[in-house]
């Protein structure tokens, strides 16, 4: 049985992945720093599929000592972790010199070094079984920078460029990595939006999307995958 490691897990894109791997029968490992939130949708994902072990723990993910303390401890519960998506992220509409002090290490911490560090925590691991697919959740401004939304554009690209780092070093030892490249996804970001979903990706569609690619042969590995609003950017 599989077992994936989803950082981000209890809310939009992670959420929908969570539980799309919990159909597939696959064994989860997920945190988030309300326990309470992490607690209920544990019961949910057991509902989904009573048959799989879901593995909690509060943690920040944001946080480099927590968050490998997440991932020892699920590979102690769950033995060989062979799925990682790093799916936590924060979008913050603001220009680079109209934000904080704190806002360029806030959104560092939490779009780019979760990634980076689970990367360092399994890539060996991954290597010496010689399998495994690391996902990153990078965003259409990875692509395209926003000037409305600069550091995170900045955290963006970088994620991006992390994930072509990583395809290259992987790719000798049959590990894959994929990066997903959501345009306008509704999740949280846009509560309250009177804008039609249909004119947004919906969570389910980057889920299915991981789904199938994690799915697909030994051959065959999905460098980048684009998903974008039928009708455009919103």
């Amino acid at each position: 049985m599989k077992t994936a490691l989803i950082t981000g897990a209890t809310k939009g894109m992670g959420r929908a992945i969570a539980i799309a791997f919990a159909k597939e029968g696959v064994n989860l490992a997920i945190c988030s720093r309300n326990e309470k939130n992490l607690g209920e949708f544990k019961d949910e994902l057991l509902q989904v599929n009573p048959h799989i072990t879901v593995f909690t723990k509060a943690a920040d993910g944001s946080n480099k000592e927590q968050l490998l303390q997440f991932a020892a401890e699920a590979e102690k519960d769950l033995g060989f972790i062979g799925i990682v998506v790093s799916s936590l992220g924060i979008f913050e509409p603001v220009s680079i010199l109209d934000e904080g002090d704190a806002a360029f290490e806030k959104q560092m911490n939490t779009n780019l070094m979760p990634a980076y560090h689970l990367y360092r925590h399994f890539g060996k691991k991954m290597i010496a079984k010689r399998q495994g697919h690391f996902f990153t959740i990078c965003s259409v401004a990875s692509l395209n920078p926003i000037a409305s939304a600069g550091t995170y554009s900045v955290t963006k690209y970088a994620l991006l460029g992390l994930t072509k780092v990583m395809r290259q070093e992987m790719m000798p030892h049959g590990v894959k990595v994929t990066a997903v490249i959501p345009g306008s996804t509704l999740t949280n970001s846009w509560e309250g939006t009177t804008i039609s979903k249909d004119k947004f990706i919906l969570p389910e569609d980057i889920a299915s999307a991981i789904i199938n690619i994690e799915q697909m042969s030994v051959g065959a590995d999905v460098e980048e995958i684009i998903i974008r609003p039928t009708t455009g950017q919103i």
